[in-house]
């Protein structure tokens, strides 16, 4: 059903341009006496059609056009002005201020039908494109969340296949990186890196997957040589994730090889010191070593959450970045419920 907005301040007018509107069809008319009474509807209603009388009280035709086109989404609406024959310059004027034609007194019926049809079928041109737009967007962003779950489902898998060669468990992945996300949120970084984050931080220890089993699967201490070739999993994992085009293995590259990295400079790969070393970093060498402590491993007993929090605490400019270590504790009611909702036998996607 069109709506067909009609304005004019003759009531003789209003009438016969309503009975001429209903012999269309599929329209409903709308008439207004008062240009700014109808210009009020407009402003929450959309109307397909828009009839305009030139001399109106208050408001003439063309002002009326202009303060109706300046109104969001009307641009594009079909305006039929009604002008005497004798007004040509005012046709000219109101072309150029947004009518797309009109209607000449005394009113033409065949003509005022032509006329309006067309004006209509543009209409409903105009509507179809428009719904055709926004069958096309939902499509596109229908394909986008699909592709984002299965990049998400590919990038936890990748973090698996790494834990699956490591005493430690799939709950660890999801811990700590609900662990940064709390530090994240507790450095005020925006929602969206918080997020970046959250996808990008289980995949933090993937280079392991390079790792010889008699060395990562040790029970015991590792030797001096021993050490040297666990800590190149830093670097194999930046290898493994850094020329993706994806900004979460992106991320994952850059957090995969500075997660070793220790305040002081004493870290590695590269010694890096300070805020040299990328944020994701900082504060996922916060989250990693706090569940690692407080999880039970076959080579050793879970800590207890007081002794993990003095472990932070001793290590506060010196292992860790004091700020990473403070946004944690500021968590920490969010902390308790991340280890109360991932146990060491569940496996959930993040």
């Amino acid at each position: 059903m069109h709506k067909v907005l009609i304005i004019d301040d003759s009531d003789i007018n209003l009438t016969l341009i309503k009975a001429l509107v209903l012999k269309l069809g599929d329209c409903e008319p709308i008439l207004f006496e008062r240009p700014l009474e109808a210009l009020e509807w407009c402003r929450d209603n959309v109307p397909d059609l828009v009839i305009v009388d030139y001399m109106m009280p208050d408001m003439d035709g063309l002002r009326f056009i202009a303060a109706f086109r300046a109104l969001h989404g009307r641009t594009e609406i079909p305006v039929l002005m009604i002008t005497a024959n004798d007004q040509k310059d005012i046709r000219y004027e109101a072309l150029l201020g947004g009518a797309n034609d009109f209607l000449t007194k005394p009113i033409d019926r065949i003509e005022f039908s032509a006329r309006s049809r067309n004006m209509l079928a543009l209409r409903t041109g105009q509507k179809f494109l428009a719904d055709r737009a926004a069958y096309l967007a939902e499509k596109v962003e229908e394909r986008t969340r699909e592709i984002r779950e299965r990049e998400r489902e590919l990038i936890f898998r990748i973090s698996r296949a790494a834990e699956f060669r490591d005493p430690e468990t799939g709950a660890h992945i999801q811990r700590m990186a609900h662990y940064s996300e709390i530090i994240a949120r507790g450095l005020d970084l925006d929602d969206a890196s918080c997020r970046l984050l959250l996808k990008a931080a289980p995949m933090h220890d993937v280079g392991k997957i390079g790792i010889p089993d008699y060395i990562l699967l040790k029970p015991g201490r590792l030797t001096p040589q021993e050490f040297e070739v666990m800590k190149r999993h830093a670097e194999l994992g930046y290898e493994l994730l850094k020329d993706s085009g994806s900004e979460i293995l992106q991320a994952g590259a850059e957090i995969a090889l500075s997660h070793h990295e220790k305040y002081d400079g004493s870290g590695y790969p590269k010694g890096l010191k300070g805020h040299a070393i990328p944020l994701f970093g900082r504060i996922v060498a916060v989250a990693d070593v706090f569940d690692a402590l407080t999880s039970e491993r076959p080579y050793k007993k879970a800590w207890s959450l007081d002794d993990a929090l003095r472990f932070l605490e001793n290590g506060r400019g010196a292992h860790f970045d004091p700020l990473c270590v403070e946004a944690l504790l500021a968590g920490w009611e969010e902390v308790l419920e991340v280890r109360q909702r991932f146990h060491d036998e569940e496996m959930p996607l993040i």
